[in-house]
């Protein structure tokens, strides 16, 4: 009885260290081979649309969602002063190919210059950006290939390539200001990172999370 709990206890000892051999293989090889973040999200360029003139907004044609392409009448202007007025000064036209992502003004309401009526967005150009830590930055150069997930996609595997590596932390640009008490707690900044995705997907949602693993080996 003695012999068999012996051999039993030696099974599992065994196997505990395998387990533990195998964990710490991985993550040696995941941390020579790879730089890794989760603190990644898809996004894009976004391209605001905005009036050339002052004066109420009597049309807006477009909804969340829509596609339009570059030059395309999305919405009017009133005229108070008709023969001051360029007519098609009182034209929003769409900048650019792209969704409509998010929609800023109202009928009905008073526009001006600089103000954003609509945002769009390009799906055939979106990017990951992804947050890397200063110390883990080095080994990262344009380049580079990089497998990655997107959350919306579940397991989905996606490829892409390091296209710029930031030349400032996100904390530089910051609103807040820098602490000015007596204490100082040291806190690692991230760098962010573009990758562009070597397939775009039309279906990928800009603001989705990501997993990236950046080849550095």
């Amino acid at each position: 009885m003695n012999e068999k709990r012996k051999r039993m206890i030696l099974a599992i000892l065994v196997v505990m260290i395998a387990v533990f051999a195998g964990i710490g293989g991985y993550y040696w090889y995941q941390n020579t081979y790879y730089v890794s973040t989760e603190d990644a999200t898809v996004t894009g360029d976004l391209v605001a649309v905005s009036p050339q003139i002052s004066g109420k907004l009597v049309e807006l044609d477009v909804e969340e969602g829509d596609t339009v392409i570059q030059g395309q009448i999305i919405g009017r202007q009133g005229i108070d002063n008709p023969s001051d007025t360029n007519i098609d000064e009182t034209v929003l036209r769409a900048p650019v190919n792209g969704i409509v992502i998010k929609k800023q003004a109202t009928v009905g309401e008073v526009v001006s210059p600089g103000q954003t009526i609509a945002y769009l967005i390009d799906p055939s150009k979106l990017y990951v950006s992804a947050n890397i830590e200063e110390t883990k930055l080095g080994s990262v150069k344009a380049g580079q290939k990089v497998d990655l997930t997107i959350d919306q996609f579940g397991s989905k595997q996606f490829t892409g390539t390091v296209k710029y590596v930031g030349q400032a932390a996100n904390s530089a640009f910051s609103l807040l200001p820098t602490s000015t008490s007596g204490t100082f707690t040291k806190v690692i900044q991230k760098i962010p990172v573009k990758i562009n995705l070597d397939k775009n997907d039309a279906s990928i949602l800009p603001g989705t999370n990501a997993v990236v693993h950046i080849h550095i080996k």
